[in-house]
């Protein structure tokens, strides 16, 4: 994190990873867990990982169109 390449992938990490947490928490309803229990709280997450999954592949073959 201290050296320049590090430097430049944590300026990455923050512009993709954190990036895709802000857009689930504002756009997919992460704020808040819909169900109770750990089970159901991992399928809401996966369920939002997956839909953003193919939001992203959408705007993908779109751009190729």
């Amino acid at each position: 994190r201290l050296t320049k390449s590090g430097k430049m992938l944590y300026r990455k990490r923050s512009q993709t990873i954190e990036r895709s947490f802000a857009d689930a928490k504002q756009l997919h309803g992460l704020r808040y867990c819909r169900f109770r229990g750990r089970e159901h709280v991992q399928e809401q997450a996966l369920l939002t990982a997956a839909c953003q999954n193919m939001k992203k592949i959408a705007n993908h073959l779109a751009r190729l169109a």
